[in-house]
């Protein structure tokens, strides 16, 4: 088998490096049965596409220059200016120009992915922020895309979408430093509370670091309370269901977070919150 570091990747009809990890191992639902059959498929397209991207700029094989050459390719198929080179690329354009909806709900995720192949840590929570309107905002956006929603809920799926992916950041801190020397929380808030990014190492969170944590998740409860206003802007019924669970399970990880250490152990949603989410939104098909 080639080393994938040192392959001219101009030659490969794939450069695609899938994990394995699928959206059933997200923490949240993604183009679920919840959502109606016809809107699935490009649900689906677009996750696969951003789990391969993904996993090039989380790849431990590749140097940052190889990272952001295949991410380049990637987006070269995307757009069409090449045939051959990533398949879910590929399946993604052929979706995209079914529907009509804009690439740039997928070329906003490769921004995001090149600076994560790049960029090592975050001064402030501005920058933090900025990484998010380009790593998550843009799935919230081309999933009402999908459906035909309106400009109305793009501030409510932005403030969510922002908020699942600084909860992640928390739950991978120990693990984005041990795999990959990144790390996501901002350099002025370990500052501020005599914290370190080498505290990311111990076998147990600080005092300082889980002040760290709780200002973010004072953020994150902001974002949720923000998102509770999407079930309500989203015409069709069954997308409203799936935001409200949604936002339910982020409710409750938060809620989690801010109990529990995730130096430790990973935190995270069990069976029976899904269950609880779903419940909870169910009120929203009327």
């Amino acid at each position: 088998m080639a080393d994938v570091s040192t392959v001219d990747v101009s030659t490969l009809a794939d450069v695609e490096t899938w994990s394995g990890k699928g959206r059933h191992d997200e923490n949240f639902p993604v183009g679920s049965h919840l959502i109606a059959r016809r809107h699935r498929e490009p649900i689906h397209r677009y996750y696969s596409f951003a789990r391969n991207a993904d996993d090039l700029a989380d790849s431990a094989s590749l140097s940052a220059q190889q990272k952001i050459a295949r991410l380049d390719i990637m987006e070269d198929v995307l757009l069409g200016h090449r045939q051959t080179g990533s398949p879910s690329a590929a399946a993604l354009r052929v979706s995209l120009s079914s529907t009509g909806i804009t690439p740039k709900h997928a070329t906003d995720l490769l921004v995001a992915f090149r600076q994560d192949a790049t960029k090592l840590r975050y001064a402030t929570l501005g920058e933090l922020y900025q990484y998010c309107n380009h790593s998550a905002v843009p799935v919230g956006r081309y999933v009402l895309d999908v459906h035909g929603e309106s400009g109305d809920c793009h501030a409510p799926s932005d403030a969510l979408c922002t908020s699942l992916q600084i909860i992640n950041h928390i739950q991978d801190c120990a693990a984005d430093l041990a795999e990959l020397d990144r790390c996501y929380l901002p350099q002025a808030l370990l500052d501020q509370f005599g914290a370190s990014v080498e505290d990311l190492r111990r076998p147990a969170e600080t005092p300082a670091l889980r002040r760290v944590f709780m200002v973010l998740l004072k953020q994150v409860d902001r974002m949720n309370h923000e998102a509770s206003a999407l079930p309500k802007a989203v015409r069709d019924r069954r997308l409203r269901v799936e935001t409200a669970t949604i936002r339910g399970l982020a409710t409750r990880l938060t809620r989690r977070l801010t109990g529990n250490d995730p130096l430790a152990k990973r935190v995270k949603l069990r069976p029976v919150d899904a269950v609880f989410s779903l419940l909870a939104a169910a009120p929203k098909l009327l």
